[in-house]
């Protein structure tokens, strides 16, 4: 399964929704041409709507790859924002200051370069939106690094939570993904389970979870 929405609805949306300009929208083609996967048209829109709604000052990302979402973060909230993103790959490293640079936003996006179960660990401050978008196998070590670095009334934002639909149902698994897929099943459970935590599964691109954090964790974890 790769869709997890019916094709014609997804198609429709896609093509009601309007295009991306500029250096997003050359983001957008580089990563169709060169296979690197960046947050789907539907849910960036989603996002901006969250973004203007809440107007986050301080964002944390876990996963940074080109750069197109802290990018589009960035414009959304008219650089009226501090972003501080993750990422292991060197190559999108390299890519990801390019393109921030192009943007002209190097004083507002910055990369941890390195394993972000390591970087994560000397992030300082708190934030008022986490956006977990890396190794779907890892979220819920992720989410464990970085939820008390959330201020209470902010949002975690969880990407691709369905994996191609293989979350939602045993017949979809493909084999070598099992592992993955009941991590994240595991996490979904978790999040979905927290006291301190509303959560809401939303089936739009490959499944986004938004988590709005209503208190502080405590003893056990939840």
């Amino acid at each position: 399964m790769s869709n997890i929405v019916n094709d014609l609805v997804e198609e429709y949306i896609r093509e009601t929704l309007q295009e991306k300009d500029g250096i997003l929208k050359e983001l957008e083609i580089y990563a169709h041409e060169n296979s690197v996967p960046i947050i789907h048209k539907e849910v960036s829109d989603l996002l901006k709507v969250l973004l203007k709604m809440k107007k986050p000052k301080r964002i944390l990302e876990v996963g940074c790859a080109i750069g197109y979402s802290s990018i589009f973060f960035a414009t959304v909230l008219e650089n009226d924002v501090e972003i501080i993103t993750t990422e292991r790959n060197e190559k999108m490293i390299e890519k990801a200051k390019e393109n921030i640079k192009r943007a002209g936003l190097e004083d507002k996006i910055t990369i941890l370069e390195g394993d972000a179960e390591e970087t994560l660990k000397n992030v300082d401050g708190e934030f008022d939106m986490i956006f977990i978008d890396a190794a779907k196998g890892q979220y819920q070590l992720f989410f464990d690094l970085v939820i008390d670095k959330l201020k209470r009334g902010g949002l975690v934002v969880s990407d691709n939570i369905l994996y191609k639909g293989m979350v939602a149902h045993d017949d979809f698994v493909v084999r070598r993904k099992k592992t993955i897929v009941k991590r994240m099943r595991n996490y979904l459970d978790y999040i979905c389970t927290c006291d301190y935590l509303s959560t809401s599964l939303i089936p739009i691109g490959d499944g986004v979870a938004l988590s709005y954090k209503e208190g502080e964790r405590n003893n056990n974890g939840k």
